[in-house]
């Protein structure tokens, strides 16, 4: 594939993704910052009790071993 061309349908590519992206319907801001507080409070909920599951895990095993 010659340059030109590859630069070519890059540039399609992009000038079409653009187009596209002027075409969804964002979400106000609010709602945005709604969904991304909950979005971070999961995941830290979600570390934390994989962090206890995997020290009980680590002690059953030690237990187990040693």
């Amino acid at each position: 594939m010659k340059i030109q061309e590859l630069y070519g349908k890059l540039k399609t590519f992009i000038d079409e993704s653009i187009a596209e992206l002027k075409k969804v319907t964002w979400p106000p801001k609010k709602d945005t910052m709604k969904a991304s507080y909950a979005v971070i409070v999961f995941v830290i909920i979600l570390g934390i009790f994989l962090g206890i599951v995997d020290l009980v895990l680590a002690k059953l095993v030690n237990w187990m071993v040693g």
